[in-house]
């Protein structure tokens, strides 16, 4: 063996030796962290939830499965109330704690108190506030509802809530919209909504579960969404459009 070649061993020898112990050291050492402030509760989510007296609140907690499994099974949520019942599944990590106020007392409203189980948990930390913001939404509409109303603007834009008479949707409400095409729009209302058109240019959405009120007036608005110059198309609410200057040329 020559001496260059002798020499360009060790040189690599002693290059990987070095790697490793870099590498070594590398993982004994702990990870820099970032940032110093410690994990705060959510402020959505720790707030108290007002239970009104005519709505009750259980908890399912399902039996736990007889084989071993990395995800346990959703527990379910029921708010009844006067004007119907909401079920919404919850994960295992969300608890609710209820207290329900003494029999002597003036008050007559309970409250729920929504916890976690780790709230270093990043997962579980975004579910407190939604989980909160869920059941808030289900109390509001179990007892006032929810409604969403859609303004046509445009030129013939309407609307006309009539009897579905098609194959699938016979005997259904349905809302006719006239939204400038060569044909009509027929779109069923989904169940646990109530379609009204006060004036052809005005469509009413009243349900009990905000988000299939809210889904239903999204899907209507896609048909034709707002657009900047003329400022003409389907308004949800109180939804405004920033109007945009023509281009002369």
């Amino acid at each position: 063996m020559s001496t260059t070649t002798m020499r360009t061993r060790l040189a690599r020898l002693s290059l990987d030796q070095s790697s490793s112990i870099c590498r070594q050291c590398l993982s004994s050492t702990p990870r820099r962290q970032f940032s110093t402030t410690p994990n705060l509760s959510s402020k959505v989510g720790s707030s108290p939830l007002i239970i009104p007296e005519s709505v009750s609140l259980s908890i399912y907690t399902p039996p736990p499965p007889r084989h071993a499994t990395r995800t346990l099974p959703f527990r379910t949520v029921t708010i009844q109330g006067p004007l119907g019942q909401i079920t919404t599944p919850i994960p295992h990590f969300v608890n609710i704690a209820l207290t329900t106020p003494p029999k002597d007392s003036e008050i007559k409203s309970s409250k729920a108190i929504i916890t976690i189980s780790d709230t270093t948990d990043k997962p579980q930390r975004q579910m407190w506030g939604t989980a909160r913001a869920l059941f808030a939404n289900h109390i509001l509409g179990v007892t006032e509802g929810h409604a969403a109303l859609i303004r046509f603007v445009g030129v013939g834009y309407r609307a006309i809530v009539e009897e579905g008479r098609g194959r699938f949707n016979k005997g259904m409400p349905v809302v006719n919209l006239k939204l400038g095409y060569s044909h009509p729009i027929i779109l069923t209302v989904p169940d646990g909504v109530t379609a009204s058109a006060p004036v052809p240019t005005r469509l009413l959405l009243e349900g009990i579960n905000k988000e299939v009120v809210n889904s239903f007036a999204a899907e209507i608005r896609r048909w034709r969404v707002p657009e900047p110059y003329k400022g003409k198309g389907i308004f949800v609410n109180d939804e405004t459009i920033k109007m945009k200057a023509k281009k002369i040329k």
